[in-house]
């Protein structure tokens, strides 16, 4: 969760009144944030804030905990309006960036009153809302520069690698490779474009460079200081609608420093923009929803004064209240969102708690205890238990098991007692190795065994873990099963000493099973069966092919079994 320093003397100063420490420790919690630590500095007192809502990066600087206090307290109302006034500025983007960076938002601020505190916040805003909501910077950048010393039209192109220019806290031209390769920004963030045939880069009509995103701002333009008056905003990145949520985030909270803003054109080779675009967003909800969820009797007009304390434009009309929430917002998906926010403004700490009038008597998950009952009983074996994630990619979970399911996945169906077949694959992932739920254990278990060659064999291995199938039967449209997983690995294995330790665990567990044989792409031709307990397929056992292990950087052989544990648990209260 993002974390930052505000002064309380700045705060104070935005939010137009003073207040004590004890009682900005609750005033914090309006912005979804906690007063984490003070301190006092050469006479001025400062507080850490920890922010606890990665999806309101407009509460993670002064201005906006400022503005959302505020609005809480009663001391503004409804939806906060931000006039924009066009201006003559074009941005044009080069066709070539389409496969490097393409897509760049701009706004001009004029008249401002920088002094440090509010440099410090600006700086801080521009970097935390790159670093957490634009994932290190490969989703959003930011650069904010010294308007007055650029000269429209500006440019965003694709340049050479050997292009030069002066980067921030440098003295010296250097290429855009050296860049990469000297600068401090360039060495974090230059795998970003260090395999792109090109470098973007923003320059002015003079050709002087602005900044080359995602990296490093110019020194000549990109210094902002105590003495700017007048700023460009630039953010760049591969998702046009969440970057001009960023640059929304940072045009207002300038604005709330008494910045005018002014939009900017964008012509793109296929379609142009005007931006920023601070257009309110409608939702609807109904009333009675929110009387219901929040357990409190409140009227039509009380849920219209705490959602106008929330910065919503509210109107009621038959039951429901449509509303109008500000631009630089992007986290009402669902009318859970707009009670919260009824609830923030109400105050948890008002709400009267209830002592629920149930006969319920509470015990421990009995499934959980057999699941650690078959840990203890896969140690006594001699096994060694490994916990990995349940995050994973396609690759590991089809490709590298020499597996159709990715292009064809009816081919699947005999393999794993279910038409699997799918991953439930992540939207909008951090990372392609982290981007679906797996839906087997064994491509995680032979993952470790791949950064554990250098260990002495045998190595022994099993989980007791998660795997998330398709279902479409239920509301999620998914199924967490747990399974158990056992590898072993070593010259000598075979399909047998595998068969051997599954013989122990169904015969401590009290089912007898039976194995089919399969023809499965994971495993050598016949050494893999199907695992039948009661006439129903449970899992999989066999000798990993070849490809496979070599797929996986594996010099050994390794024999496993893989099964569904909810089909040998019996419950004890039925």
């Amino acid at each position: 969760m993002p974390k930052f320093d505000v002064s309380k003397s700045d705060l104070e100063r935005l939010i137009g009144k003073s207040f004590t420490v004890e009682e900005w420790e609750d005033l914090f919690l309006y912005a979804k944030c906690e007063l984490d630590d003070f301190w006092e500095e050469n006479g001025e007192i400062y507080f850490k804030a920890d922010s606890k809502d990665t999806n309101r990066p407009d509460l993670w600087s002064a201005e906006g905990i400022a503005r959302q206090i505020k609005w809480a307290l009663g001391m503004e109302k409804g939806l906060p309006r931000y006039k924009v006034e066009k201006s003559d500025v074009v941005v044009y983007v080069d066709e070539k960036l389409k496969d490097i960076r393409p897509y760049g938002v701009y706004a001009i601020v004029e008249g401002l009153k920088l002094d440090e505190e509010a440099l410090k916040q600006m700086i801080n805003l521009q970097e935390k809302v790159a670093l957490t909501f634009g994932r290190r910077r490969r989703e959003v950048a930011i650069g904010i520069f010294d308007f007055d010393r650029v000269k429209p039209p500006i440019y965003y192109r694709a340049a050479e690698k050997t292009e030069k220019f002066v980067p921030l806290g440098f003295t010296e031209e250097l290429t855009l490779e050296e860049i990469l390769e000297k600068h401090e920004k360039g060495k974090e963030y230059g795998h970003l474009i260090k395999h792109k045939p090109y470098y973007p880069l923003l320059v002015d009509s003079e050709g002087k460079v602005l900044s080359m995103p995602p990296i490093i701002n110019s020194e000549i333009t990109g210094r902002v200081t105590t003495e700017t008056k007048n700023v460009f905003v630039d953010v760049t990145g591969w998702d046009l609608r969440k970057i001009m949520l960023a640059l929304n985030v940072v045009v207002t909270a300038l604005s709330e420093r008494g910045g005018k803003i002014r939009s900017v054109k964008v012509i793109y080779p296929d379609f142009e923009i005007e931006t920023p675009d601070l257009t309110p967003k409608p939702f609807e909800v109904e009333l009675d929803y929110i009387r219901k969820l929040a357990g409190l009797e409140l009227s039509d007009g009380e849920i219209k004064e705490l959602l106008e304390r929330m910065m919503y434009g509210v109107k009621l009309e038959d039951g429901r209240a449509k509303l109008l929430y500000p631009a630089f917002r992007d986290d009402i998906m669902h009318a859970r969102d707009v009670l919260e926010d009824v609830l923030i403004a109400y105050g948890y700490n008002e709400i009267e708690p209830e002592e629920p009038k149930l006969a319920v008597q509470g015990r421990g998950d009995k499934f959980t205890d057999f699941e650690d009952a078959v840990r203890e009983l896969m140690v006594g074996f001699g096994l060694q238990e490994v916990m990995t994630f349940n995050l994973t990619n396609r690759e590991a979970q089809f490709s590298k098991m020499h597996l159709p399911c990715g292009e064809h996945p009816e081919e699947c169906a005999d393999y794993f007692n279910h038409p699997p077949t799918e991953l439930v694959e992540i939207e909008n992932p951090v990372s392609p190795k982290w981007s679906a739920l797996r839906n087997w254990l064994l491509p995680s278990l032979l993952d470790f065994l791949s950064q554990n060659t250098h260990e002495e064999y045998p190595q022994k291995i099993f989980e007791v873990g998660k795997a998330t199938l398709i279902d479409e039967s239920r509301e999620t449209k998914t199924v967490s099963e747990s399974k158990l997983a056992v590898a072993l690995a070593h010259p000598r294995v075979t399909f047998t000493e595998a068969k051997e330790i599954l013989d122990s665990v169904m015969r401590h567990l009290g089912f007898e099973y039976e194995l089919e044989e399969v023809e499965h792409p994971s495993f050598i031709p016949g050494r893999a069966g199907k695992i039948v307990v009661g006439g129903e397929v449970i899992g999989v056992i066999g000798e990993v092919h070849p490809t496979v292990l070599e797929n996986w950087g594996l010099e050994m052989s390794v024999a496993t079994f893989e099964l569904f544990l909810r089909p040998l648990y019996t419950d004890p209260y039925l």
